[in-house]
């Protein structure tokens, strides 16, 4: 580490360098258009950890993102956030507000879905509640796919989607993540809502 490391603390960089070669995944450097990412693959999934950022002509704010596009068995969707930070996001959509029956967890977040039952059977898993409490800040979602400026993904692929302002640089949250998003789409695959197979999609 040079002197900058020594007295800021390790960078980005050097923090998704030493997490991928922790967990067995790719560390991919950035360029000058493209951002440093790390990806993983996890049975057919491949999950991808990348930063980007977001202008209002004034200012920049940086996100740390995770994204893994999926095949989308029975077209499910839900957001799923701390209680009192994106509140009401989802009503556009129709998204009804949901309580899956494990009380600290109903009143720490807040869920939107349009499937109830499949909700609670994806929340049933412990690992999955215990490792979204882990992370102090957080946005899950699935989305169809990534907008005009992202990747467009065939019929019946969508995108299990996490966001959350500023750089995540944490060793053990990191690893939290990476592990949340492989015990969701197993347990989607479990609960008849995804297939266990390769989307066919590459992220950018």
């Amino acid at each position: 580490m040079g002197i900058l490391s020594g007295i800021f603390g390790p960078s980005k960089k050097e923090i998704w360098q030493l997490l991928s070669e922790q967990i067995g995944s790719e560390f991919v450097e950035g360029s000058f258009l493209k951002k440093d990412k790390v990806v993983a693959h996890i049975k057919q999934w491949s999950v991808t950890l990348d930063t980007y950022a977001v202008s209002d002509g004034k200012t920049s704010t940086t996100y740390t993102r995770m994204r893994a596009p999926y095949v989308n068995k029975d077209n499910i969707r839900f957001k799923i956030y701390r209680s009192g930070i994106f509140t009401g996001i989802g009503a556009a959509l129709g998204m009804q507000d949901i309580e899956i029956g494990f009380p600290e967890f109903d009143q720490d977040f807040v869920i939107k879905g349009e499937n109830e039952q499949k909700l609670k059977e994806l929340l049933a898993n412990t690992r999955i509640r215990e490792l979204m409490q882990l992370q102090p800040r957080f946005r899950l979602e699935v989305k169809d796919d990534e907008g005009w400026f992202g990747a467009s993904f065939p019929d019946g692929v969508d995108e299990l989607y996490f966001s959350v302002p500023g750089v995540i640089r944490e060793l053990g949250q990191l690893k939290g993540l990476f592990e949340l998003f492989a015990e969701v789409l197993n347990q989607l695959c479990i609960i008849g809502s995804a297939y266990e197979s390769n989307p066919g999609v590459e992220l950018v």
